[in-house]
């Protein structure tokens, strides 16, 4: 997996004497392990075993996901090159954030720790390496980057600002070993909340400090002031009387104060109703005004799950679902806005009100659903991965619902007819045919969240349609493929995995809801 080729031939080695080296433009990513060297004196075998696993189980599957290529790994870090620069950074906050869980059941001072740096640049390509500022940039921001945080570089920010759902801090212009312009630094924050929540916390600290600023200025202005030789007094009966100070004026001050005679009055009341509208706000919007999501209900039954086209989806197995309700859709963008409205959900969905909601991670989903249920006092949820496949299927066992071949017009995906891979977003629900079950987009248009957390295959999985514990929860099962992938992905029983806190552009989700 780490070797390198030329991309001109695709073959493996050195260019011919005399010839160039071969240059591309690349999003280069270098992670490296925060107090390696301390790690390995605490314990000298397991942190290399640790490490060796990171690597063989979450840096290259990671990488080879986000379709990079893993030039080299360096003891304690390593080394990945992107066509992609929004790629690149999504690889690395996956990282970073499935980090988190692999170090939350271990002691403090046992932390596996990567900092990753990612720079745009012109590199030079050998058999087994890559060289060139591009890549030297990359490193050094790594060598800034606190534990567990991605830096990029200036070129990277540009290409991914308005392309990514997270927030980002510019650091300014850094001056950084052997590189001879500053570099400008940015800290990416996976989520976006969280940079609003930075912003704020600066913004309360300035304003903290500009009123005491403010404070002390006006202290001064005061001791001055009382410091100062008294003026001979001014003659109260020769200054003529000023309109402001006269009794009419002055008159309508104590006037709001509410009185008796005044409760009828036009005027008088308006104030009081102004004043109680906050109050009122929360109530003002009743549970039957939430747009709900347009439900399915389905009977349950048995099914045959998983398929032998891929080895998560083995071994086959018999499994009964009980009775349950699907949404007819996937969540779309007003019903998900809904939610953002009422501070629910951590951020507003952009696109056509009608069209799935997207960027969108488990959590995210979980904050959703959560809200939906409390305001309308329904058992809504996320579907289980067995609930999921069942409605799928639509109660046919064939590759797709509507048979072994794909056909055009049934599902929404790059290669499923009507050029829907090219588009920005996915059409809106209700455009394409529904499965026997009546259920639209089971299958293209966006991945869709379930509650379970990831298993690699179905070995040990329980034959009734709930939710199946354990597993890994660092990230959790996504079905249903969308309209940017290939229609291998829209089977109903192809099944993949992704970071529970991760936002990603294809992902969505579609409720659940309990008799």
């Amino acid at each position: 997996m780490g070797e390198i080729r030329d991309f001109r031939s695709g073959k493996p080695g050195k260019p011919p004497p005399g010839e160039a080296m071969p240059r591309r433009l690349a999003a280069i990513v270098a992670g490296d392990i925060a107090g390696y060297s301390r790690l390995m004196e605490l314990d000298e075998e397991g942190t290399h075993n640790r490490v060796k696993r990171i690597e063989r189980d979450l840096i290259e599957p990671t990488i080879s996901e986000h379709h990079g290529k893993l030039v080299k790994t360096t003891g304690d870090g390593f080394i990945a090159m992107f066509d992609s620069p929004v790629e690149a950074v999504r690889c690395s906050i996956v990282i970073q954030q499935n980090m988190i869980g692999r170090n939350a059941a271990i002691a403090r001072d046992h932390w596996i720790e990567y900092r990753i740096g990612v720079n745009l640049g012109d590199i030079i390509i050998e058999a087994d390496d890559i060289f060139g500022d591009g890549v030297n940039v990359a490193s050094r921001l790594e060598g800034i980057a606190a534990p567990g945080e991605v830096f990029i570089s200036g070129g990277i920010y540009e290409q991914i600002k308005h392309k990514m759902v997270c927030g980002y801090e510019s650091l300014g212009d850094k001056k950084v070993k052997n590189i001879t312009d500053p570099v400008r630094v940015y800290r990416v924050l996976p989520d976006a909340a969280a940079y609003q929540r930075t912003r704020r916390r600066r913004e309360s600290i300035l304003l903290t400090l500009l009123g005491l600023a403010v404070a002390v200025i006006a202290g001064g202005v005061l001791w001055y002031m009382l410091a100062q030789p008294r003026s001979k007094p001014i003659d109260v009966a020769q200054v003529p009387p000023s309109p402001a100070a006269s009794p009419a004026v002055q008159q309508p001050a104590p006037s709001p104060a509410p009185a008796p005679g005044q409760a009828a009055s036009p005027v008088s009341g308006a104030a009081p109703t102004q004043q109680a509208s906050p109050q009122a706000a929360p109530s003002a919007t009743p549970a039957a005004s939430v747009p709900e999501p347009e439900m399915v209900s389905l009977q349950g039954g048995s099914f045959s799950m998983g398929s032998n086209d891929d080895p998560s989806e083995r071994p086959i197995r018999k499994v009964t679902v009980k009775p349950f309700a699907m949404g007819k859709y996937p969540v779309t963008v007003r019903e998900w806005n809904a939610c953002a409205a009422a501070k629910a959900c951590n951020f507003t969905a952009s696109g056509k009100d009608d069209v799935p909601v997207t960027n969108v991670s488990w959590s995210d989903a979980k904050q959703y659903v959560a809200w939906l249920a409390e305001r309308t006092g329904k058992a809504y949820r996320l579907p289980s991965e067995a609930e999921w496949e069942y409605a799928a299927r639509g109660g046919t066992q064939s590759k797709y619902w509507w048979g072994d071949q794909m056909q055009s017009g049934n599902a929404g995906c790059k290669d499923c007819g009507g050029g829907a891979g090219a588009a920005e977003q996915p059409v809106k629900v209700g455009s394409l045919k529904p499965n026997p079950f009546g259920l639209y987009d089971m299958g293209g248009s966006v991945d869709q969240w379930v509650e379970d957390c990831w298993h690699r295959n179905y070995q040990g999985a329980p034959a009734e349609g709930a939710v199946w514990p354990g597993g890994d929860c660092a990230s959790h099962v996504i079905r249903s493929g969308s309209w940017k992938n290939d229609a291998r992905y829209v089977r109903p029983a192809n099944r993949d995995n992704y970071d529970a806190n991760v936002r990603y552009p294809t992902h969505g989700f579609r409720v659940a809801l309990s008799p």
